[in-house]
């Protein structure tokens, strides 16, 4: 199982693999690298794939009085960059809703989608009828979003480059030729490793930066028991609190840590004997409403 998904995203993403001829372990690299291991956000009460919005793609699909109010509203530029996007994927999400009342395709065009993180403006030439179509696969789920980045990978022509674990060649096809900058091929090789050796010792234990579909799954359990706790994937400071406080109020050392005896502990909390396999069934409801 992947050290960052849950064991269901984890299938969803090896299906994609044997569909397109990828080996499993490899997009599963390029997925944790991607996406950090989240693969959802809570936008009012729906989940959605995470997205990043590009300004300049957007203001090159408009013109005339389009691209001025585009402008004028902070949602396009020339140049790469300039328009920054909320570190909070709802923000992210208001401002694809602005865009999109000025264009509706252009702004979907405009944006990433999902775990492997695929333009829309790719839509044709990853054989979608227009840029609803690839959005509607992006957002039909964890199994929806490994489908477009598998077929991003197989279409860009990457198949024997991943297949044969060149990492390079990924980082420059996928990633674009400025990869060796931010280390990109060094992250892929060093997630591979991480997908064919296993999770390490403890590597289950959530602390203060960790992050992904895991910490998501502990925050919906916290909120559950009452612990008052955002349900973002991200293993800040409020969600170590809230564990503090589980822990205190169960008898164990209130250090923040989820380790294996906190985590036993909020199974019990939950009447199962296992918070994982308690959970699947809950959060794979959840994750259908996407």
């Amino acid at each position: 199982m992947s050290r960052m998904f849950s064991r269901q995203t984890a299938t969803e993403i090896e299906k994609a693999a044997q569909e397109f001829g990828l080996e499993p372990a490899a997009l599963l690299a390029i997925a944790e690298i991607e996406s950090a291991g989240q693969v959802f956000a809570k936008i009012d009460g729906r989940n959605e794939p995470l997205i990043r919005f590009e300004g300049h793609y957007f203001d090159r699909r408009l013109s005339g009085a389009a691209q001025e109010r585009a402008r004028a509203e902070g949602l396009a530029a020339p140049t790469a960059g300039t328009i920054a996007n909320p570190r909070a994927q709802a923000a992210r999400w208001q401002m694809l809703d602005r865009a999109a009342d000025i264009d509706h395709r252009a702004a979907y065009e405009s944006t990433s989608w999902g775990l492997g993180q695929v333009m829309g403006a790719h839509w044709q030439w990853l054989g979608f009828d227009d840029v609803d179509a690839l959005v509607t696969e992006a957002r039909s789920g964890a199994a929806g979003q490994a489908r477009l980045m598998a077929r991003y990978l197989d279409k860009a022509g990457l198949t024997s480059a991943l297949n044969d674990h060149d990492w390079e060649a990924i980082g420059h096809g996928y990633n674009g030729p400025g990869f060796r900058k931010n280390g990109y091929h060094l992250k892929l090789a060093e997630a591979y490793k991480r997908q064919i050796d296993g999770p390490a010792p403890g590597d289950r234990t959530m602390t203060v930066g960790t992050s992904g579909e895991l910490v998501t799954e502990l925050q919906e359990a916290l909120v559950a028991l009452g612990y008052a706790v955002d349900t973002d994937g991200i293993y800040g400071p409020g969600t170590a609190t809230q564990v503090k406080r589980f822990q205190a109020d169960h008898g164990l050392a209130a250090d923040g840590i989820a380790g294996a005896r906190t985590q036993a502990a909020v199974a019990r909390a939950l009447g199962g004997r296992d918070l994982w396999s308690t959970l699947k069934g809950w959060f794979a409801r959840i994750f259908s409403k996407a």
